[in-house]
């Protein structure tokens, strides 16, 4: 176990389902036009820090692929849902993600870039990979949902993973589900990021 204030280095998925469920609290707004995505950009733009995910309709057979629908950028409180089947919306959203003062924290990020350049090459600048900088703190899972389970003692369900993010309407279920996985890596960042400043070290492991 670690010195620190998370609860463990990693979790089965048999305690990870006897955990409660965390829930998103914060303001969602699905973005679908041009002009909701201008308004939107502009003001991500005064953000410093954003949890960054993205979303794909699923796969039901082989050769059955898809392109990214749907970007995901929260800030503490607020998270908006860029649906990106408007190319223009991808582009704008795009000015986001190669910018090199806001700080972008997102979980298997080669899968998202690899994703994203499919409709255009571009810089990701400023990104923190989860998978690698939680393991300077001991924690030894690579999901989201068990990461944030290590940390915060709550599970994230992945049951809207697989749902139909193509649809012409997102369900609450699916909002609330693409909202909180980017918030929560945001979250992570943040909470790992002040032990670290607030203890001047990494934590070291107990033997």
């Amino acid at each position: 176990m670690t010195n620190a204030i998370w609860h463990r280095e990693s979790i089965t998925k048999e305690d990870l389902a006897k955990l409660p469920t965390e829930t998103y609290e914060g303001q969602i707004y699905v973005i679908q036009s041009i002009t909701e995505a201008q308004k939107a950009v502009e003001a991500l733009k005064e953000c410093s820090l954003l949890g960054f995910d993205t979303e794909t309709k699923p796969s039901r057979f082989k050769g059955d692929e898809h392109d990214i629908s749907l970007i995901q950028l929260s800030t503490e409180s607020f998270c908006f849902l860029f649906r990106i089947m408007n190319k223009q919306i991808l582009q704008l959203v795009k000015s986001i993600l190669e910018d090199e003062h806001i700080l972008k924290i997102g979980l298997s990020l080669k899968d998202d870039f690899r994703g994203l350049n499919k409709s255009g090459a571009f810089k990701p600048k400023n990104f923190v990979e989860l998978q690698t900088y939680v393991k300077q703190f001991g924690i030894k899972d690579n999901g989201l949902s068990k990461i944030y389970a290590n940390i915060f003692d709550k599970r994230i369900s992945k049951r809207q993973r697989l749902s139909n993010w193509e649809a012409d309407f997102l369900t609450i279920e699916q909002k609330n589900y693409a909202a909180l996985d980017a918030w929560a890596t945001r979250r992570i960042y943040t909470e790992l990021e002040n032990f670290k400043n607030k203890n001047n070290k990494i934590p070291t492991q107990e033997i």
